[in-house]
């Protein structure tokens, strides 16, 4: 007689901060995303909400570990164990596989498995094609673990090469002036940069100093950004007409006095809140996100198919009620510790 697989909730929980936070795996002995270090850690993807300092061990893809090494340095983690995508390793009783999520470089959704149950924790996740990483892959499972950052109903992305669009018709609006465009260092700005080459822009795109290390992460692993330059110490002079990145902060503060009547401008999926944009004083808000929208998040539930779905650290509520109205058992995690990024 074959044994009935045990429920995903007696084997995967939800953990407090004062119990390190992130989700507890009991039979593999280990955290996904923990908040605290902790003595094993399964790491989705290398934003610093998410890749804390200090684990004793940790398991990732080799893209969100060499994120981690440039980010964190010696606090990465005492021990670093790479996985590639596909590949499945045995940690403890569980079976542990890493699927692309399609957020950033590296990002992956945890698969795990455990005496014929099957959860799938997606970590942060987009449905839209990005030449600077993986692309999302659905997994058929028994509970799906699900962000939603973006889960309310008015949160629907435009495309994001319409959105590059606006910001090229802008720059041969006002050929004197400089574009300057907040982007998050890992991630939105190398998808930015792709996005442009994309859409034919071959001019050379400059840089505020804290973006070139990652930038040069992805070329190292492969993705292709075009001539970039540094922006800090360039002439005024040579950046008039050009399109500039820069990290948010530094828009508001002297550095940005060095750019010639900068246009400002901002990616991110908050752009579709207007009163966000007033708040920063952009000129030309971005809508471009590397988080699911309403619409993907609904889509995914569906085409992953699990009878379960928990969801965690965004606009729970109201994805768990679309959820219920459809048949799915959907309850909301309330996990701490996982901002609301500039993404």
């Amino acid at each position: 007689m074959t044994a009935t697989p045990p429920k995903p909730e007696s084997w995967v929980q939800p953990c407090p901060i004062d119990r390190d936070g992130g989700l507890w795996v009991e039979p593999g002995g280990f955290h996904v995303d923990p908040v605290r270090p902790v003595p094993r850690a399964v790491i989705t993807h290398g934003h610093s909400d998410h890749a804390r300092p200090g684990h004793a061990h940790v398991l990732a893809t080799p893209g969100t570990l060499a994120i981690m090494r440039a980010r964190l340095g010696d606090q990465a983690g005492a021990a670093l164990q790479p996985q590639p995508y596909g590949a499945a390793i045995r940690v403890g009783e569980v079976t542990v596989t890493f699927v692309p999520a399609g957020h950033v470089l590296g990002s992956a959704q945890v698969v795990l498995e455990w005496r014929g149950s099957r959860v799938v924790v997606s970590g942060d996740y987009k449905r839209r094609p990005d030449p600077t990483c993986a692309a999302f892959e659905p997994v058929p499972c028994d509970a799906f673990i699900t962000e939603a950052t973006f889960g309310l109903p008015v949160f629907r992305h435009p495309p994001a090469e319409a959105e590059i669009a606006k910001l090229l018709h802008s720059r041969d609006l006002f050929p004197d002036r400089c574009h300057v465009v907040g982007v998050y260092a890992l991630g939105k700005c190398q998808r930015v940069i792709a996005l442009l080459r994309q859409a034919g822009y071959d001019r050379p795109i400059w840089l505020h100093g804290a973006l070139i290390p990652i930038c040069e992460l992805y070329r190292e692993h492969g993705v292709d950004l075009g001539e970039l330059r540094p922006a800090t110490g360039a002439a005024k002079e040579e950046m008039r007409g050009e399109i500039v990145l820069s990290t948010p902060s530094a828009i508001q503060d002297k550095w940005s006095r060095r750019l010639p009547d900068p246009v400002v401008a901002y990616a991110s999926g908050w752009m579709r809140v207007k009163q966000r944009a007033k708040q920063r004083g952009v000129e030309l808000p971005l809508i471009i996100s590397d988080h699911a929208d309403w619409d993907e998040l609904t889509q995914t539930l569906l085409d992953v198919g699990a009878p379960e779905v928990w969801v965690t650290h965004g606009r729970e509520e109201a994805l768990v009620h679309w959820a219920q109205g459809r048949g799915y058992a959907a309850r909301p995690l309330h996990l701490v510790g996982f901002e609301d990024e500039d993404v």
